[in-house]
């Protein structure tokens, strides 16, 4: 395969989901006084090739802010692991060694939950595919821009498949050199939920956490209303295809809007084209990320089915013609609020 620089590889790191850390300086910060006894705090700032924002609802101007920054230390120090693009993260060793001995405890229970998505979606969820992720990028960063050839795929695809993936309580091991894992369809939703958590141990329960799609709320807002989330538009156009209430649930969006082909089917070697995105609702932000992303990989009415006969999940699928097609319990905001024309 063509070799990428350090640059390039920062660079799409950026410009994807690759979990490239960035300045942990807030952007904004916005704190207004909503009641004698509610705050609105917010915070935003850069991480994971994204904007991350935390909107809480709370008792009191500090101890919203103590809980977000906290909790934006959490980030940051899962990022640290998870990154594949970080020379000293725990990915990055098990990349480039084909093992882990002394998996740190977040690894092995991220890579557990990710065989288990694995297992759940039929094959269609895989960390393995790394080498066709590295291998579509690589192309792409080239300066000639070209799509990978077939035989270019076919031996990509050699080194792809989670039964090749050992997860023990010695560590983690790859049965065939070569091997990578990508973790950019479900860290996030982790991340996600670990910043949720951090806030609750800090006594803040009603909060809202967007990381560039992957969103988790908790409790209500403002009047205990439900907090409101639009459906990001694959076009990138500006409207929302959708929008729907969310109350102690989380929904993650996987599309064709992403840059670098980080979603490849596992079977065919290649980004799938039959959805324009795919947006699921779960109990949490990892479920929710990591089910998206299988769903992507299914032609539209499979992954429709798939949805269905899971509990507490709900899926939205805007397909290649721009047809939506929706699970069985979806409920989008404008079907169910009558303020809405």
């Amino acid at each position: 395969m063509t070799q990428t620089t350090p640059t390039a590889r920062k660079l799409a790191a950026l410009q994807g989901l690759g979990f490239e850390r960035t300045d942990s300086t807030p952007v904004a910060t916005e704190a207004v006084r909503l009641t004698r006894r509610a705050f609105r705090v917010a915070s935003t700032r850069p991480a994971m090739g994204t904007l991350v924002s935390i909107c809480t609802i709370a008792p009191s101007q500090e101890r919203a802010e103590e809980a977000i920054g906290r909790a934006l230390e959490e980030m940051d120090r899962l990022i640290a692991m998870f990154s594949r693009f970080e020379g000293t993260s725990a990915v990055s060793e098990l990349n480039a060694a084909g093992r882990l001995d002394r998996s740190p405890p977040e690894v092995a229970h991220l890579l557990s939950r990710s065989l288990g998505y694995h297992e759940l979606s039929g094959g269609a969820f895989d960390i393995t595919v790394e080498p066709l992720v590295d291998l579509f990028r690589e192309q792409l960063d080239h300066a000639t821009r070209r799509e990978p050839t077939p035989a270019e795929i076919r031996d990509a695809l050699e080194l792809v498949g989670s039964h090749y993936l050992t997860l023990s309580p010695g560590g983690v091991r790859f049965a065939k050199a070569g091997m990578g894992i990508t973790l950019d369809g479900v860290a996030k939703g982790y991340i996600v939920d670990a910043v949720a958590r951090v806030l609750r141990q800090h006594g803040i329960e009603r909060y809202l956490i967007n990381a560039g799609g992957d969103i988790r709320a908790g409790g209500r807002k403002a009047r205990r209303r439900p907090w409101t989330v639009g459906v990001q538009d694959p076009s990138k156009s500006g409207s929302f295809p959708d929008t729907i209430h969310l109350t102690d649930a989380a929904v993650a969006t996987s599309g064709t809007y992403e840059r670098y082909r980080h979603i490849v089917s596992s079977e065919t070697g290649r980004s799938p084209t039959t959805s324009a995105s795919v947006s699921v609702v779960a109990p949490s932000a990892m479920a929710a990320d990591a089910l998206a992303t299988a769903v992507f990989v299914m032609e539209p009415r499979q992954g429709i089915e798939f949805i269905n006969s899971l509990s507490k999940c709900e899926c939205l699928i805007i397909d290649d013609n721009g047809s939506q097609l929706t699970s069985r319990g979806w409920r989008s905001r404008r079907n169910h609020d009558p303020t809405i024309a």
